[in-house]
Protein backbone atom coordinates (compact mmCIF):
# COMPACT_ATOMS: atom_id res chain seq x y z
CA UNK A 1 0.00 0.00 0.00
CA UNK A 2 2.79 2.50 1.12
CA UNK A 3 4.20 2.21 -2.66
CA UNK A 4 0.93 3.02 -3.98
CA UNK A 5 0.79 6.61 -1.51
CA UNK A 6 4.86 7.26 -2.27
CA UNK A 7 3.46 7.04 -5.80
CA UNK A 8 0.95 9.27 -5.67
CA UNK A 9 2.98 11.64 -3.24
CA UNK A 10 6.14 12.08 -5.94
CA UNK A 11 3.50 13.04 -8.53
CA UNK A 12 1.33 15.72 -6.56
CA UNK A 13 4.82 16.89 -5.07
CA UNK A 14 6.30 17.36 -8.70
CA UNK A 15 2.92 19.75 -9.59
CA UNK A 16 3.32 21.54 -6.29
CA UNK A 17 6.69 22.53 -5.99
CA UNK A 18 8.39 22.01 -9.40
CA UNK A 19 6.30 22.88 -12.00
CA UNK A 20 5.70 26.54 -10.73
CA UNK A 21 9.57 26.00 -11.57
CA UNK A 22 9.42 25.33 -14.95
CA UNK A 23 6.26 27.79 -15.47
CA UNK A 24 9.10 30.27 -14.01
CA UNK A 25 10.99 29.50 -17.09
CA UNK A 26 8.93 29.81 -20.10
CA UNK A 27 7.66 33.38 -19.49
CA UNK A 28 4.10 33.17 -18.93
CA UNK A 29 2.04 36.44 -19.61
CA UNK A 30 -1.85 36.14 -18.05
CA UNK A 31 -2.63 39.51 -19.93
CA UNK A 32 -1.32 38.71 -23.67
CA UNK A 33 -3.73 38.04 -25.49
CA UNK A 34 -4.41 34.21 -26.73
CA UNK A 35 -4.30 32.44 -30.43
CA UNK A 36 -8.38 31.86 -29.64
CA UNK A 37 -8.88 35.58 -28.99
CA UNK A 38 -6.66 36.85 -31.80
CA UNK A 39 -7.76 34.22 -34.59
CA UNK A 40 -11.09 32.93 -33.58
CA UNK A 41 -12.81 30.56 -36.42
CA UNK A 42 -15.60 28.68 -35.39
CA UNK A 43 -14.04 25.53 -36.53
CA UNK A 44 -10.49 24.83 -34.32
CA UNK A 45 -9.77 28.62 -32.80
CA UNK A 46 -12.63 28.07 -30.63
CA UNK A 47 -13.26 29.30 -26.32
CA UNK A 48 -13.32 26.26 -23.85
CA UNK A 49 -13.48 26.89 -20.24
CA UNK A 50 -10.20 25.36 -18.59
CA UNK A 51 -12.13 22.42 -16.72
CA UNK A 52 -13.65 21.78 -20.09
CA UNK A 53 -10.10 21.81 -21.76
CA UNK A 54 -8.55 19.82 -19.07
CA UNK A 55 -10.63 17.08 -19.32
CA UNK A 56 -10.16 17.14 -23.20
CA UNK A 57 -6.38 17.35 -22.65
CA UNK A 58 -6.21 14.24 -20.62
CA UNK A 59 -8.48 12.11 -22.74
CA UNK A 60 -6.73 13.41 -25.85
CA UNK A 61 -3.36 12.38 -24.09
CA UNK A 62 -4.22 9.57 -22.38
CA UNK A 63 -6.56 7.46 -24.31
CA UNK A 64 -5.83 3.74 -23.78
CA UNK A 65 -2.03 4.63 -23.18
CA UNK A 66 -1.71 4.41 -19.23
CA UNK A 67 -3.47 1.58 -19.02
CA UNK A 68 -2.35 -0.72 -22.07
CA UNK A 69 1.36 0.34 -21.39
CA UNK A 70 1.74 0.20 -17.80
CA UNK A 71 0.05 -3.35 -18.11
CA UNK A 72 2.84 -4.66 -20.78
CA UNK A 73 5.36 -2.57 -18.34
CA UNK A 74 4.35 -4.72 -15.31
CA UNK A 75 5.78 -7.60 -16.85
CA UNK A 76 8.98 -6.06 -15.50
CA UNK A 77 8.26 -5.76 -12.10
CA UNK A 78 7.61 -2.72 -9.64
CA UNK A 79 10.44 -1.05 -11.39
CA UNK A 80 8.26 0.15 -14.16
CA UNK A 81 7.05 2.18 -11.20
CA UNK A 82 10.25 4.03 -10.75
CA UNK A 83 10.07 5.25 -14.67
CA UNK A 84 6.68 5.93 -14.61
CA UNK A 85 7.06 8.61 -11.73
CA UNK A 86 10.20 9.96 -12.46
CA UNK A 87 9.38 9.58 -16.22
CA UNK A 88 6.82 12.06 -15.63
CA UNK A 89 7.88 14.14 -13.16
CA UNK A 90 11.16 15.37 -14.69
CA UNK A 91 10.34 14.16 -18.63
CA UNK A 92 6.72 14.00 -19.60
CA UNK A 93 5.23 16.62 -17.36
CA UNK A 94 7.94 18.92 -18.61
CA UNK A 95 7.27 18.00 -22.26
CA UNK A 96 3.64 18.35 -22.63
CA UNK A 97 4.05 21.71 -20.68
CA UNK A 98 6.33 23.51 -23.19
CA UNK A 99 4.78 21.94 -26.26
CA UNK A 100 1.60 23.78 -25.03
CA UNK A 101 2.84 26.62 -24.57
CA UNK A 102 5.18 27.44 -27.49
CA UNK A 103 1.95 26.86 -29.14
CA UNK A 104 0.49 29.06 -27.41
CA UNK A 105 3.27 31.86 -28.09
CA UNK A 106 3.24 30.63 -31.88
CA UNK A 107 -0.75 31.00 -32.51
CA UNK A 108 -1.56 27.51 -31.58
CA UNK A 109 0.76 26.47 -34.49
CA UNK A 110 1.67 22.76 -34.72
CA UNK A 111 5.14 21.65 -33.25
CA UNK A 112 6.76 21.50 -37.04
CA UNK A 113 6.04 24.90 -37.54
CA UNK A 114 7.66 26.37 -34.52
CA UNK A 115 10.41 24.06 -34.75
CA UNK A 116 11.29 25.87 -38.42
CA UNK A 117 11.42 29.29 -36.72
CA UNK A 118 14.00 28.39 -34.19
CA UNK A 119 16.21 26.01 -35.79
CA UNK A 120 15.90 25.89 -39.55
CA UNK A 121 14.08 24.21 -42.14
CA UNK A 122 15.82 20.78 -42.25
CA UNK A 123 14.45 20.61 -38.67
CA UNK A 124 11.06 21.16 -39.16
CA UNK A 125 11.26 18.61 -42.17
CA UNK A 126 12.38 16.56 -39.97
CA UNK A 127 9.97 17.25 -37.00
CA UNK A 128 7.27 17.09 -39.61
CA UNK A 129 7.85 13.62 -41.61
CA UNK A 130 7.79 12.24 -37.66
CA UNK A 131 4.80 13.90 -36.22
CA UNK A 132 2.82 12.98 -39.31
CA UNK A 133 3.90 9.81 -38.91
CA UNK A 134 3.54 9.02 -35.22
CA UNK A 135 -0.12 10.83 -35.91
CA UNK A 136 -0.84 8.29 -38.82
CA UNK A 137 0.71 5.24 -36.59
CA UNK A 138 -1.69 6.27 -33.30
CA UNK A 139 -4.83 6.52 -35.75
CA UNK A 140 -4.18 2.91 -37.47
CA UNK A 141 -3.64 1.66 -33.98
CA UNK A 142 -6.69 2.93 -32.54
CA UNK A 143 -8.87 1.58 -35.73
CA UNK A 144 -7.10 -2.17 -35.16
CA UNK A 145 -7.02 -2.13 -31.76
CA UNK A 146 -11.25 -1.36 -30.36
CA UNK A 147 -12.42 -3.08 -33.96
CA UNK A 148 -10.92 -6.54 -32.72
CA UNK A 149 -12.06 -5.81 -29.00
CA UNK A 150 -15.33 -5.36 -30.32
CA UNK A 151 -15.81 -7.40 -32.84
CA UNK A 152 -14.60 -10.47 -30.39
CA UNK A 153 -17.41 -9.68 -27.58
CA UNK A 154 -19.13 -12.97 -26.54
CA UNK A 155 -22.41 -10.40 -26.75
CA UNK A 156 -22.26 -10.09 -30.45
CA UNK A 157 -21.14 -13.73 -31.44
CA UNK A 158 -23.10 -14.95 -34.65
CA UNK A 159 -24.03 -11.22 -35.73
CA UNK A 160 -22.77 -9.04 -38.30
CA UNK A 161 -21.22 -6.89 -34.92
CA UNK A 162 -18.60 -10.06 -35.10
CA UNK A 163 -17.36 -9.26 -37.93
CA UNK A 164 -13.80 -7.36 -37.45
CA UNK A 165 -14.37 -5.56 -41.00
CA UNK A 166 -17.65 -4.05 -39.49
CA UNK A 167 -16.09 -2.21 -37.19
CA UNK A 168 -12.83 -1.04 -38.72
CA UNK A 169 -15.49 0.81 -41.08
CA UNK A 170 -17.68 2.09 -38.30
CA UNK A 171 -14.40 3.52 -36.80
CA UNK A 172 -13.16 5.10 -40.05
CA UNK A 173 -16.71 6.73 -40.61
CA UNK A 174 -16.66 8.12 -37.13
CA UNK A 175 -13.35 9.73 -37.96
CA UNK A 176 -13.87 10.74 -40.99
CA UNK A 177 -16.83 13.17 -39.67
CA UNK A 178 -15.18 14.42 -36.16
CA UNK A 179 -11.53 15.04 -38.61
CA UNK A 180 -14.17 17.39 -40.65
CA UNK A 181 -16.52 18.85 -37.59
CA UNK A 182 -15.70 21.64 -36.03
CA UNK A 183 -14.06 20.76 -32.87
CA UNK A 184 -17.31 21.99 -30.26
CA UNK A 185 -19.42 19.76 -32.50
CA UNK A 186 -18.12 16.45 -30.80
CA UNK A 187 -15.16 16.78 -29.04
CA UNK A 188 -15.97 19.68 -26.28
CA UNK A 189 -19.18 18.31 -25.89
CA UNK A 190 -18.58 14.19 -25.13
CA UNK A 191 -14.80 13.89 -24.45
CA UNK A 192 -14.93 15.45 -21.02
CA UNK A 193 -17.62 12.92 -20.24
CA UNK A 194 -14.67 10.38 -21.19
CA UNK A 195 -12.44 12.03 -19.51
CA UNK A 196 -14.60 11.98 -16.25
CA UNK A 197 -15.38 7.74 -17.21
CA UNK A 198 -11.41 7.18 -17.13
CA UNK A 199 -10.84 9.32 -13.67
CA UNK A 200 -14.12 7.27 -12.54
CA UNK A 201 -12.88 4.18 -13.17
CA UNK A 202 -9.48 4.82 -12.27
CA UNK A 203 -10.43 5.86 -8.96
CA UNK A 204 -12.27 2.50 -8.62
CA UNK A 205 -9.65 0.49 -9.11
CA UNK A 206 -7.42 2.36 -7.04
CA UNK A 207 -9.67 1.98 -4.17
CA UNK A 208 -10.15 -1.53 -4.74
CA UNK A 209 -6.64 -2.53 -4.66
CA UNK A 210 -6.06 -0.65 -1.78
CA UNK A 211 -8.72 -2.56 -0.14
CA UNK A 212 -8.52 -6.14 -1.68
CA UNK A 213 -5.28 -6.78 -3.02
CA UNK A 214 -3.09 -9.26 -1.36
CA UNK A 215 -0.31 -8.55 -3.60
CA UNK A 216 0.47 -5.18 -3.87
CA UNK A 217 4.02 -4.50 -4.40
CA UNK A 218 6.08 -2.95 -1.30
CA UNK A 219 8.60 0.21 -1.62
CA UNK A 220 10.87 -2.85 -0.39
CA UNK A 221 10.26 -4.72 -3.89
CA UNK A 222 11.92 -1.81 -5.40
CA UNK A 223 15.39 -1.90 -3.63
CA UNK A 224 15.59 -5.52 -3.50
CA UNK A 225 14.62 -5.59 -7.53
CA UNK A 226 18.31 -3.29 -7.23
CA UNK A 227 19.76 -5.13 -4.80
CA UNK A 228 19.35 -7.88 -6.93
CA UNK A 229 21.34 -7.02 -9.77
CA UNK A 230 24.17 -5.42 -7.71
CA UNK A 231 26.69 -7.44 -10.06
CA UNK A 232 25.43 -5.43 -13.00
CA UNK A 233 23.21 -2.50 -12.50
CA UNK A 234 19.10 -1.88 -13.38
CA UNK A 235 20.12 -1.76 -17.71
CA UNK A 236 20.27 -5.39 -17.29
CA UNK A 237 17.79 -7.82 -18.69
CA UNK A 238 15.73 -8.66 -14.91
CA UNK A 239 14.73 -12.26 -13.66
CA UNK A 240 12.45 -13.31 -16.78
CA UNK A 241 15.32 -11.56 -19.29
CA UNK A 242 13.36 -8.31 -20.57
CA UNK A 243 15.77 -6.12 -21.12
CA UNK A 244 14.88 -2.91 -19.11
CA UNK A 245 16.98 -0.52 -21.28
CA UNK A 246 16.01 0.17 -23.62
CA UNK A 247 12.67 -1.61 -23.96
CA UNK A 248 10.75 -0.77 -20.79
CA UNK A 249 11.04 3.05 -21.40
CA UNK A 250 9.41 2.27 -24.93
CA UNK A 251 6.95 0.34 -23.54
CA UNK A 252 5.52 2.28 -20.83
CA UNK A 253 5.37 5.86 -22.96
CA UNK A 254 1.92 7.38 -21.51
CA UNK A 255 2.18 7.69 -18.13
CA UNK A 256 5.84 8.77 -18.19
CA UNK A 257 7.21 10.77 -21.51
CA UNK A 258 5.02 10.68 -24.94
CA UNK A 259 6.04 12.18 -27.94
CA UNK A 260 2.03 12.01 -29.51
CA UNK A 261 1.04 14.58 -26.44
CA UNK A 262 3.03 17.06 -28.47
CA UNK A 263 0.47 16.56 -31.14
CA UNK A 264 -2.06 17.16 -29.44
CA UNK A 265 -1.27 20.05 -27.15
CA UNK A 266 -1.92 22.71 -30.24
CA UNK A 267 -5.22 21.61 -30.31
CA UNK A 268 -5.78 22.61 -27.10
CA UNK A 269 -3.58 26.04 -26.82
CA UNK A 270 -5.73 26.98 -30.30
CA UNK A 271 -8.88 27.23 -27.28
CA UNK A 272 -7.06 28.49 -23.91
CA UNK A 273 -8.39 32.03 -22.94
CA UNK A 274 -5.55 33.29 -21.23
CA UNK A 275 -1.73 31.82 -20.34
CA UNK A 276 -1.86 31.32 -16.98
CA UNK A 277 -4.14 28.00 -17.63
CA UNK A 278 -1.37 26.37 -19.79
CA UNK A 279 0.26 24.64 -16.09
CA UNK A 280 -3.02 22.76 -15.28
CA UNK A 281 -3.97 21.87 -18.63
CA UNK A 282 -1.18 20.89 -19.79
CA UNK A 283 1.60 20.01 -17.04
CA UNK A 284 -1.53 18.84 -14.82
CA UNK A 285 -3.17 16.72 -17.03
CA UNK A 286 0.14 14.54 -17.43
CA UNK A 287 0.65 14.34 -14.04
CA UNK A 288 -2.67 12.70 -13.66
CA UNK A 289 -1.97 10.49 -16.31
CA UNK A 290 1.05 9.30 -14.33
CA UNK A 291 -1.30 8.93 -11.79
CA UNK A 292 -3.64 6.79 -14.12
CA UNK A 293 -0.44 4.65 -14.96
CA UNK A 294 0.81 4.01 -11.55
CA UNK A 295 -2.74 2.30 -10.78
CA UNK A 296 -2.51 0.37 -13.82
CA UNK A 297 0.84 -0.41 -13.47
CA UNK A 298 -0.27 -2.07 -9.77
CA UNK A 299 -2.95 -3.40 -10.85
CA UNK A 300 -0.92 -5.45 -13.37
CA UNK A 301 1.38 -7.15 -10.95
CA UNK A 302 -1.58 -7.16 -7.65
CA UNK A 303 -3.93 -9.43 -10.12
CA UNK A 304 -1.84 -12.09 -11.04
CA UNK A 305 -0.25 -13.59 -7.50
CA UNK A 306 1.91 -16.33 -9.98
CA UNK A 307 4.07 -13.34 -11.22
CA UNK A 308 5.27 -12.88 -14.50
CA UNK A 309 4.50 -15.84 -16.09
CA UNK A 310 0.26 -15.65 -15.23
CA UNK A 311 0.39 -12.03 -16.64
CA UNK A 312 2.60 -13.24 -19.66
CA UNK A 313 -0.20 -16.10 -20.26
CA UNK A 314 -2.95 -13.49 -20.00
CA UNK A 315 -1.27 -11.36 -22.42
CA UNK A 316 -0.27 -14.16 -24.79
CA UNK A 317 -3.92 -14.78 -24.94
CA UNK A 318 -5.57 -11.93 -25.08
CA UNK A 319 -3.34 -8.92 -24.79
CA UNK A 320 -3.78 -5.95 -22.00
CA UNK A 321 -7.47 -5.61 -23.12
CA UNK A 322 -8.10 -9.33 -21.92
CA UNK A 323 -6.22 -7.96 -18.74
CA UNK A 324 -8.11 -5.05 -18.06
CA UNK A 325 -10.91 -7.13 -17.91
CA UNK A 326 -9.87 -9.55 -15.88
CA UNK A 327 -8.88 -6.70 -13.46
CA UNK A 328 -11.60 -5.19 -13.54
CA UNK A 329 -14.00 -7.73 -13.22
CA UNK A 330 -12.15 -9.45 -10.37
CA UNK A 331 -12.16 -6.38 -8.44
CA UNK A 332 -15.53 -4.34 -9.16
CA UNK A 333 -17.50 -7.27 -10.72
CA UNK A 334 -19.94 -7.49 -13.31
CA UNK A 335 -20.41 -3.27 -12.91
CA UNK A 336 -16.28 -3.32 -13.64
CA UNK A 337 -16.24 -5.99 -16.38
CA UNK A 338 -18.75 -3.26 -18.05
CA UNK A 339 -16.38 -0.68 -17.58
CA UNK A 340 -13.93 -2.10 -18.68
CA UNK A 341 -15.37 -2.99 -21.79
CA UNK A 342 -16.41 0.86 -22.64
CA UNK A 343 -12.84 1.74 -21.24
CA UNK A 344 -11.02 -0.32 -23.69
CA UNK A 345 -13.37 0.74 -26.90
CA UNK A 346 -14.22 4.25 -26.18
CA UNK A 347 -10.39 5.69 -25.08
CA UNK A 348 -8.31 4.38 -28.24
CA UNK A 349 -11.32 5.63 -30.57
CA UNK A 350 -10.96 9.01 -28.65
CA UNK A 351 -7.26 8.84 -29.17
CA UNK A 352 -7.22 7.80 -32.87
CA UNK A 353 -10.07 10.67 -33.72
CA UNK A 354 -7.82 13.82 -32.55
CA UNK A 355 -4.58 12.00 -34.28
CA UNK A 356 -6.19 12.20 -37.32
CA UNK A 357 -7.37 15.83 -36.57
CA UNK A 358 -3.93 16.95 -35.46
CA UNK A 359 -2.59 15.39 -38.93
CA UNK A 360 -5.04 17.21 -40.78
CA UNK A 361 -3.85 20.38 -38.31
CA UNK A 362 -0.45 19.43 -38.97
CA UNK A 363 -0.14 19.24 -42.75
CA UNK A 364 -2.45 22.62 -42.99
CA UNK A 365 0.18 24.39 -41.11
CA UNK A 366 2.83 23.40 -43.19
CA UNK A 367 1.57 23.50 -46.27
CA UNK A 368 -0.48 27.27 -45.73
CA UNK A 369 -4.01 25.24 -46.64
CA UNK A 370 -6.99 27.67 -46.09
CA UNK A 371 -9.85 25.92 -43.68
CA UNK A 372 -12.37 25.24 -45.70
CA UNK A 373 -14.69 22.57 -45.71
CA UNK A 374 -13.79 21.65 -48.95
CA UNK A 375 -10.13 21.49 -48.52
CA UNK A 376 -10.69 19.77 -45.20
CA UNK A 377 -12.75 17.22 -47.14
CA UNK A 378 -9.56 16.80 -49.64
CA UNK A 379 -7.18 15.90 -46.83
CA UNK A 380 -9.46 13.69 -44.43
CA UNK A 381 -10.15 11.57 -47.52
CA UNK A 382 -7.13 10.43 -48.83
CA UNK A 383 -5.44 10.07 -45.34
CA UNK A 384 -8.85 7.66 -44.08
CA UNK A 385 -8.16 5.72 -47.32
CA UNK A 386 -4.70 4.61 -47.01
CA UNK A 387 -5.40 4.13 -43.04
CA UNK A 388 -8.21 1.67 -43.86
CA UNK A 389 -5.27 -0.51 -46.17
CA UNK A 390 -3.27 -0.11 -43.54
CA UNK A 391 -5.35 -2.16 -40.97
CA UNK A 392 -4.76 -5.48 -43.33
CA UNK A 393 -1.14 -5.26 -41.80
CA UNK A 394 0.43 -7.18 -38.90
CA UNK A 395 -0.44 -4.64 -36.06
CA UNK A 396 2.71 -5.60 -34.54
CA UNK A 397 4.87 -4.28 -36.83
CA UNK A 398 2.74 -0.70 -37.35
CA UNK A 399 2.99 -0.58 -33.37
CA UNK A 400 6.81 -1.02 -33.33
CA UNK A 401 7.10 1.94 -35.62
CA UNK A 402 4.70 3.95 -33.23
CA UNK A 403 7.09 3.07 -30.28
CA UNK A 404 9.78 4.40 -32.03
CA UNK A 405 8.44 7.07 -33.40
CA UNK A 406 6.74 8.39 -30.17
CA UNK A 407 9.98 8.26 -28.30
CA UNK A 408 12.19 10.21 -30.93
CA UNK A 409 9.16 12.54 -31.18
CA UNK A 410 9.41 13.31 -27.74
CA UNK A 411 12.94 14.38 -27.80
CA UNK A 412 12.53 15.93 -30.27
CA UNK A 413 10.29 18.52 -28.67
CA UNK A 414 12.46 18.68 -25.80
CA UNK A 415 15.51 19.77 -27.82
CA UNK A 416 12.56 22.30 -29.32
CA UNK A 417 11.99 23.21 -26.03
CA UNK A 418 15.91 23.67 -25.19
CA UNK A 419 16.14 26.02 -28.09
CA UNK A 420 13.19 28.13 -26.61
CA UNK A 421 14.52 28.80 -22.89
CA UNK A 422 18.22 29.10 -24.55
CA UNK A 423 16.63 31.97 -26.73
CA UNK A 424 14.57 33.38 -23.61
CA UNK A 425 18.19 33.10 -21.36
CA UNK A 426 16.69 31.13 -18.67
CA UNK A 427 17.29 28.34 -16.76
CA UNK A 428 17.31 24.98 -20.17
CA UNK A 429 18.48 22.15 -17.91
CA UNK A 430 14.49 21.63 -16.73
CA UNK A 431 14.27 20.34 -20.65
CA UNK A 432 18.40 19.93 -21.74
CA UNK A 433 18.70 16.83 -19.16
CA UNK A 434 15.42 14.98 -20.20
CA UNK A 435 16.26 15.51 -23.89
CA UNK A 436 19.45 14.00 -23.17
CA UNK A 437 18.30 10.99 -21.57
CA UNK A 438 15.93 10.54 -24.63
CA UNK A 439 18.38 10.60 -27.35
CA UNK A 440 20.54 8.08 -25.16
CA UNK A 441 17.19 5.83 -25.37
CA UNK A 442 15.79 6.24 -28.63
CA UNK A 443 19.44 5.94 -30.22
CA UNK A 444 19.89 2.57 -28.40
CA UNK A 445 16.66 1.25 -29.07
CA UNK A 446 16.96 1.79 -32.87
CA UNK A 447 21.04 0.43 -32.70
CA UNK A 448 19.61 -2.38 -31.32
CA UNK A 449 16.15 -2.84 -32.29
CA UNK A 450 15.22 -5.20 -35.61
CA UNK A 451 13.51 -1.96 -37.31
CA UNK A 452 16.53 -0.57 -37.49
CA UNK A 453 20.51 -1.70 -37.15
CA UNK A 454 19.72 -4.76 -35.53
CA UNK A 455 22.76 -5.12 -33.57
CA UNK A 456 23.81 -7.15 -30.69
CA UNK A 457 21.87 -6.36 -27.54
CA UNK A 458 24.89 -5.93 -25.56
CA UNK A 459 25.36 -2.76 -27.89
CA UNK A 460 22.48 -0.99 -26.60
CA UNK A 461 23.72 -0.07 -22.95
CA UNK A 462 27.11 1.49 -24.21
CA UNK A 463 25.69 3.26 -27.15
CA UNK A 464 23.44 4.84 -24.80
CA UNK A 465 26.09 6.12 -22.68
CA UNK A 466 28.22 7.45 -25.08
CA UNK A 467 25.49 9.09 -26.92
CA UNK A 468 24.32 10.82 -23.18
CA UNK A 469 27.98 11.91 -22.68
CA UNK A 470 28.18 13.48 -25.98
CA UNK A 471 25.38 15.53 -25.86
CA UNK A 472 26.00 16.56 -22.08
CA UNK A 473 29.38 18.21 -23.08
CA UNK A 474 27.87 19.86 -25.69
CA UNK A 475 25.75 21.18 -23.81
CA UNK A 476 28.09 22.26 -20.93
CA UNK A 477 30.05 24.13 -24.29
CA UNK A 478 27.16 25.47 -25.72
CA UNK A 479 26.20 26.63 -22.13
CA UNK A 480 29.17 28.31 -21.23
CA UNK A 481 29.30 30.39 -24.59
CA UNK A 482 26.26 31.67 -24.53
CA UNK A 483 27.11 32.76 -20.68
CA UNK A 484 30.39 34.89 -21.81
CA UNK A 485 28.61 36.27 -25.05
CA UNK A 486 25.96 37.39 -22.33
CA UNK A 487 28.97 38.70 -19.80
CA UNK A 488 30.73 40.36 -22.67
CA UNK A 489 27.45 41.93 -23.72
CA UNK A 490 24.92 42.71 -21.33
CA UNK A 491 22.55 44.49 -23.25
CA UNK A 492 22.39 41.69 -26.10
Amino acid sequence: MLIFFASLAILLLGYRFYSPFVEKQAGIDPTAATPQQRLHDGVDYVAISPARAFLIQFLNIAGIGPIFGPILGALYGPIALVWIVIGNVIGGAVHDYFSGVMSLKEDGKSLPEIAGNYYNVIFKGFMLVFTCMLLFFVGVVFIMSPAGLLSNLSYFEGTILANNMFWVVAILVYYFLATLLPINKIITRLYPLFGLLMIVMTTLVALALLVEAPHLPRVSDIFAYFHGHHEHDFLTPNAEGLPVWPLLFLTITCGAISGFHSTQSPMIARCLTNEKYARPIFYGSMMCEGIVACVWALAGIAAFPGGYPELKAMLDLGGPGLVVNHIATSYLGVFGGVMAIMAVAIFPITSGDTAFRSLRLTITDAFHIRQSIGRRLSLAAPILGVAFLMTFLDFSLIWRYFAFSNMLLSTSVLWLATKYLLDRGTFHWVTSIPAVIGTAITVSYIATAGIGLNLPEAFSKPIGIVIAVVCTIGLIIHHNRRAAVAVASPDA
